[in-house]
């Protein structure tokens, strides 16, 4: 029986959550195949082949973008059965079921969507399976990457020399422990996490190493959640591999409480550390339930400076609460504390999203905003009360994408948006003076992200 694993979009990495649960598969007896449609074009013979087609559906861009190749599928092989797996997908299931999917798996997907296999196999599925959450723990196996894309269609590590190399991606946690209202990990895991063996980290980073991979980011959606294994893990790979680098994403709160450890990550080849800041206004934080304020944000700026360690921060700045003034406080913030070059610019436009499940339906300061549910766009959806910030809002997506597409550097982007925002406050324009002349900052060249809404270049490309 043939399964097809298919990716629309993974933050430009090679996709973990194919090569996952593909070794469960093929343990199984399936014959299985991959289809990346962030890199590569839509195979009809692929999908005409195929018996199960599994879609995973990480994250909100990836899943606005199932749509079409749902759609397509279901045009060109109808007897196929289809599954879309992953956090966006038990929170989606009303949706993505009315798209013509037969199941919908979330959770720690492997096992389940094994299961599907083999009861499809055996002739003993049941139409109208239940959505299946499964926080169950597993014996993950090292994921199978044999047919994937190659690593050098994936994001690069960009030095400040402009030197490239091959990135690999790996997780060693799933989940995590903290409940933030906004974050789409916890209507699915809700303060839980699981961890992935260390042997079979190991493993994998191995196989991407012999892939050629010189750097190596952890998907995880904390690296301090489980900080006893994750420490461990590092500091094993540092051994067998002292030129490795890697990034890992860290809250602030854990930079803050764990500061103890945060040499350790440095002398093992971490190179930068991304947190979700989200906002710097505390009202917002205290409304997202961040577990940190403005002043945590800077003092662990510092505190990772003075143990070498870059922060990469990612931000919410289009919330219901967000002010054109509160929005050049942002980018005044960001510039003053040396960010510019650390900083993606779609983190600059990043509007709010509000998924079913989503805990800032909780709040009274949220349902006096909300409108109703949009399916389309996988979200509540919202208005701002100052139409300002609409327009603010707009104006800084349009330029961010712009820039991005025409490959305009970090700085320049920047630039347009600090301008563009104190035009909007009508307040002068500060002119900006960057101390040095580069960025001695490394970053992954991937420019969008998994909260951001796709580009029409995403769109046509599925």
């Amino acid at each position: 029986m043939k399964a097809l694993l298919l990716s629309t979009y993974d933050l430009g990495h090679q996709p973990f959550g194919l090569a996952s649960p593909a070794a469960w598969l093929i343990e199984a007896g399936a014959e299985v195949r991959f289809l990346d449609l962030a890199v590569q074009e839509f195979d009809e013979d692929a999908v005409i082949g195929a018996d199960l087609i599994a879609i995973h559906v990480p994250m909100h861009t990836a899943t606005r973008l199932a749509e079409s190749a749902i759609l397509r599928i279901k045009e060109i092989n109808r007897k196929a059965h289809i599954c879309c797996f992953g956090l966006y997908a038990p929170v989606n299931e009303e949706w993505l079921r009315s798209l013509g999917v037969h199941t919908v798996i979330g959770g720690e997907f492997e096992k389940p969507l094994t299961g599907l296999y083999r009861r499809l196999r055996n002739n003993s599925y049941v139409d109208g399976d239940p959505t299946v959450v499964s926080l169950d723990k597993q014996d993950f196996r090292r994921p199978h990457r044999v047919g994937l894309p190659s690593l050098d269609q994936y994001a690069q590590l960009i030095w400040p020399d402009d030197r490239r190399e091959s990135v690999g991606y790996t997780e060693a946690s799933r989940g995590c422990k903290h409940r933030c209202r906004h974050c789409p990990v916890v209507p699915v895991y809700n303060g839980q996490f699981r961890i992935i063996e260390r042997d079979i980290v190991m493993a994998d980073v191995r196989q991407l190493i012999a892939k050629g991979a010189d750097h190596i980011t952890f998907g995880d959606p904390d690296f301090f959640n489980g900080p006893g294994h994750t420490l461990r893990l590092v500091e094993d790979l540092h051994r067998e591999f002292p030129h490795l680098t890697y990034d890992v994403t860290i809250k602030i709160e854990h930079l803050l409480k764990r500061q103890k450890d945060l040499p350790t990550l440095k002398e093992t080849g971490c190179l930068f550390v991304t947190t979700a800041v989200e906002s710097v206004d505390d009202r917002t934080l205290l409304m997202l339930d961040k577990g940190h304020t403005r002043s945590d944000f800077h003092a662990a700026v510092a505190i990772s400076r003075g143990v070498g360690l870059a922060l990469s921060p990612t931000f919410i700045p289009f919330t219901p609460w967000t002010t054109v003034l509160g929005y050049v406080d942002l980018l005044e913030t960001v510039y003053s504390l040396g960010l510019v070059d650390a900083l993606s610019p779609v983190q600059l436009s990043i509007r709010l999203l509000v998924p079913r499940g989503s805990r800032l339906r909780e709040l009274n300061e949220w349902r006096e905003h909300e409108d109703e549910f949009d399916p389309s766009a996988l979200s509540f959806t919202w208005r701002h009360s100052d139409a300002a910030v609409e327009v603010l809002y707009r104006r800084v997506r349009d330029l961010v994408s712009d820039g991005e597409s025409s490959g305009m550097e970090r700085r320049q982007i920047f630039s347009k948006v600090w301008q563009a925002a104190h035009i909007a406050a009508d307040l002068p324009t500060p002119e900006l003076k960057f101390t040095n002349i580069r960025s001695s900052h490394p970053y992954l060249s991937e420019s969008w992200y998994c909260c951001a809404e796709p580009t029409e270049i995403q769109f046509a490309r599925v």
